[in-house]
């Protein structure tokens, strides 16, 4: 029996609809040094800094609730193109007592940040632990949110033309 995730994908596949957007003007494709130029002028511009963190990129997203969150992000390539966004969230007045800043009350925030961005149609998949993840698919572009610490929320947007979620190692 499909899953409502396993039906999503492949009836989004199957629609032949691209979408290259990921976000700041960052797309599906794009090489290396465009990747770097694109930062580069944002980063000029204070929209963009450096992250001290894996993700290297960081940005200030306006959120939903007005909390103020970092967004870190840097992509991976596959033959020199933008193939896969991984991107951290995470409040930046995070204390783990405080009950406005945990990691459930980022996962809607970020959904709902996404889904200005993207539009809405995220739904929730769980695995037999309990855990869980807001999911996304839009023709080739899978985006999927989940609870990867206390503090942190992970986003993953990857182009399903290219490799499937799968076959991407955190």
């Amino acid at each position: 029996m499909e899953t409502t995730y396993e039906k999503t994908k492949k009836r989004e596949l199957a629609s032949g609809q691209i979408y290259e957007e990921l976000f700041l003007g960052l797309e599906f494709g794009m090489s290396r040094k465009d990747f770097f130029s694109t930062c580069w002028e944002l980063n000029k511009h204070g929209i963009l800094i450096n992250g001290a963190h894996e993700l290297m990129v960081r940005y200030q997203p306006d959120l939903p609730s007005g909390n103020e969150a970092n967004m870190f992000f840097y992509p991976r390539f596959e033959g020199d193109k933008i193939f896969y966004m991984p991107v951290e969230f995470q409040y930046r007045n995070w204390f783990p007592t405080n009950p406005a800043t945990t990691s459930e009350k980022l996962v809607e925030d970020v959904v709902g940040l996404l889904s200005s961005w993207y539009g809405e149609g995220f739904f929730r998949v769980e695995d037999k632990s309990g855990a869980f993840a807001m999911v996304k698919i839009d023709g080739n572009r899978l985006i999927r949110v989940y609870i990867k610490s206390l503090s942190a929320v992970r986003v993953d947007i990857l182009d399903l033309r290219v490799k499937d979620i799968t076959e991407i190692s955190s």
